[in-house]
């Protein structure tokens, strides 16, 4: 019998939900709210991701907690889906650190990772998570991003951070003028975080480093993400998902 193909691997039943920020930009919804529970069409915004991972049939999340973070804990306690386990950080550890801080939780395979203000729809065939599960090839990829073309982003202000290489390779553009804006949405190996510091750091430099390697791939979103910074972006996504409910 042949060696099996590593590509034919399960797809990730874990999940890190990074929720720790101030949300400083989206005052003055942040004022009394850690921004993850700010609501989009009547439902907090990490709620919408977790549902979507309920549906991947992820079984263990781990969230990370620190602005406002008994609040976010006790909604999350309410939530009935996958095993939530929360990671409190007394001083915030940035997108790298916070995710390095809890790793222990996430076991020893690839794994989803989802900021807790991604807000996104699935296409017509697949969701977005089964896409980037299908796509997943740890041969090729230490990191997979899910990616969404700045030219169908209308309701929020879409930035080019990446373009796409034809072997599917993501490039950053440094001067942001790529074809592609980073949903936060990503498969990641474990081991990319082997000889990261143990002081707050950005998962941006993770991602620059599987660059460089030539490990880091991108697959581009089939439907709406949008990227809610500031206030004026929630009052505009919630009027979209509004019009779409009267129009279905």
């Amino acid at each position: 019998m042949g060696r099996k193909n590593s590509r034919v691997s399960k797809k990730p039943d874990h999940a890190f939900i990074l929720a720790a920020g101030r949300g400083e930009r989206l005052r003055p919804y942040t004022d009394l709210l850690p921004k993850p529970l700010v609501e989009i069409n009547g439902k907090p915004l990490i709620e919408h991701a977790l549902d979507h991972l309920k549906k991947a049939e992820i079984k263990e999340v781990t969230v990370n907690l620190h602005y406002l973070a008994d609040l976010l804990e006790t909604r999350l306690a309410l939530y009935n889906g996958p095993s939530i386990t929360v990671s409190k950080e007394m001083k915030l550890l940035d997108t790298g650190g916070g995710i390095k801080n809890a790793l222990n939780t996430m076991g020893e395979d690839p794994f989803y990772i989802i900021s807790g203000d991604s807000l996104w729809t699935n296409g017509p065939d697949k969701t977005a998570l089964e896409r980037m599960a299908a796509a997943w090839n740890p041969d090729k990829m230490d990191l997979l991003l899910l990616l969404q073309p700045v030219s169908r982003m209308t309701t929020t202000q879409g930035v080019g951070d990446y373009d796409l290489a034809d072997n599917g390779s993501a490039i950053r553009s440094p001067d942001k003028k790529g074809s592609y804006m980073w949903t936060s949405i990503r498969i990641c190996k474990p081991e990319l975080f082997k000889d990261t510091p143990d002081t707050p750091f950005s998962f941006l430099e993770i991602m620059d480093k599987a660059e460089q390697n030539g490990r880091l791939h991108g697959l581009i979103h089939d439907a709406d993400w949008h990227h809610i910074s500031t206030a004026a972006d929630l009052e505009r996504v919630n009027k979209t998902f509004a019009a779409s409910q009267r129009v279905a």
